[in-house]
C-alpha cells in the first residue's frame, strides 16, 4: 500500500477537505451530463419537477428514443449519489423507461435544467459533529395515478450530516394514511436493525400511538405483520424515540 496524498476524486465524486469539514460533490460529472445531452445552454429551472406534474403512461403521446431516454435516466441515477434533491424526480421518470413518451422526456429535461443552475451543490460533513443518529420518514398517499401505490421517503442524519436517503414506491396499495406511514417506517426500521439506538421522526401521531401500545392482532388500522415489526423495533430500542415533528419534515 502506498500513500498517494489527500483524496480529492473518487468514482465521480469530488472531495474537498479542510479543518472545518469535508465537502462532497459531483460538479464535474454534472457538467458532463449537461454537455452529453445538449442541455448546457438551456435555461435554468428553479425546481427539478413542477408541483402540478403528474406523469402517467401517456399511451397516446409521441414516442421518443428509448436508448437515449434510458441513458439520461442512468446518468441521473448515478448523480443521486450526492444529490438527494433530484432523487424523487429521477425515480418517478425512471418508471417509464420501457415505453418513454415526449411528456416523460420533457420531465427529464426539466431535471437537467434544474441541474444547470445547481452544479455546485453537494454534501457537507462538518468536523467535530455530534455522532447521534436520527431518521426522518414520510410517505405520500396513493401518489401514483396508475396503480394508486404510495411512495416512501426517508433520510438519515449522523449529527447534522446526511448519510443515507431513499425514495421508493411501495409494493402494495395502502388503505389509509396511517398504513402508508407504517409501511414506510418498516422499510426504515430494517435499516435501523443494523444500527441500534436511533431516533425516528414522523408526522403521523396515530402511527406513534399504535407503535407504542401492546401488539394488537388483526388491527383494522395497519397490517398485523407491519404492526408487530414496528412494535418489536420500539421495545428492543432499535427505534429509540419515535416522535412527531410538527414542522415540515426534512424529507418533504
Amino acid at each position: 500500500m502506498s500513500m498517494m496524498g489527500e483524496l480529492t476524486y473518487f468514482l465521480g465524486l469530488q472531495i474537498k477537505q479542510n479543518e472545518e469539514g469535508t465537502f462532497i460533490s459531483q460538479t464535474k460529472y454534472c457538467k458532463e451530463i449537461l454537455k452529453k445531452f445538449e442541455m448546457y445552454k438551456s435555461k435554468e429551472a428553479s425546481t427539478s419537477m413542477g408541483t402540478s406534474c403528474y406523469l402517467d403512461k401517456d399511451e397516446s403521446g409521441k414516442e421518443v428514443n428509448q436508448t437515449k431516454y434510458r441513458g439520461m435516466i442512468g446518468s441521473l441515477l448515478y448523480l443521486t449519489a450526492s444529490r438527494l434533491d433530484i432523487l424523487q424526480s429521477v425515480c418517478v421518470c425512471a418508471r417509464y423507461q420501457s415505453s418513454p413518451r415526449e411528456s416523460h422526456l420533457t420531465a427529464v429535461k426539466r431535471i437537467l435544467k434544474y441541474l444547470k443552475g445547481t452544479t455546485s451543490f453537494g454534501l457537507w460533513y462538518p468536523s467535530g459533529d455530534e455522532p447521534s443518529l436520527i431518521g426522518f420518514s414520510d410517505a405520500d398517499y396513493g401518489g401514483c395515478k396508475i396503480d394508486r401505490k404510495s411512495t416512501s421517503g426517508t433520510c438519515h442524519f449522523l449529527g447534522s450530516s446526511l448519510v443515507s436517503w431513499h425514495s421508493k414506491k411501495q409494493a402494495c396499495v395502502a388503505l389509509s394514511t396511517t398504513e402508508v406511514e407504517y409501511i414506510a417506517a418498516v422499510r426504515d426500521g430494517i435499516f435501523y436493525t443494523r444500527v441500534k439506538g436511533a431516533d425516528i421522526v414522523l408526522d403521523n401521531d396515530i402511527w406513534i400511538n399504535v407503535a407504542k401500545v401492546p401488539v394488537l392482532e388483526n388491527s383494522p388500522i395497519v397490517p398485523s405483520d407491519f404492526a408487530h415489526f414496528n412494535k418489536i423495533m420500539v421495545y428492543q430500542s432499535f427505534l429509540r424515540n419515535p416522535r412527531q415533528h410538527n414542522a415540515r419534515l426534512l424529507e418533504d
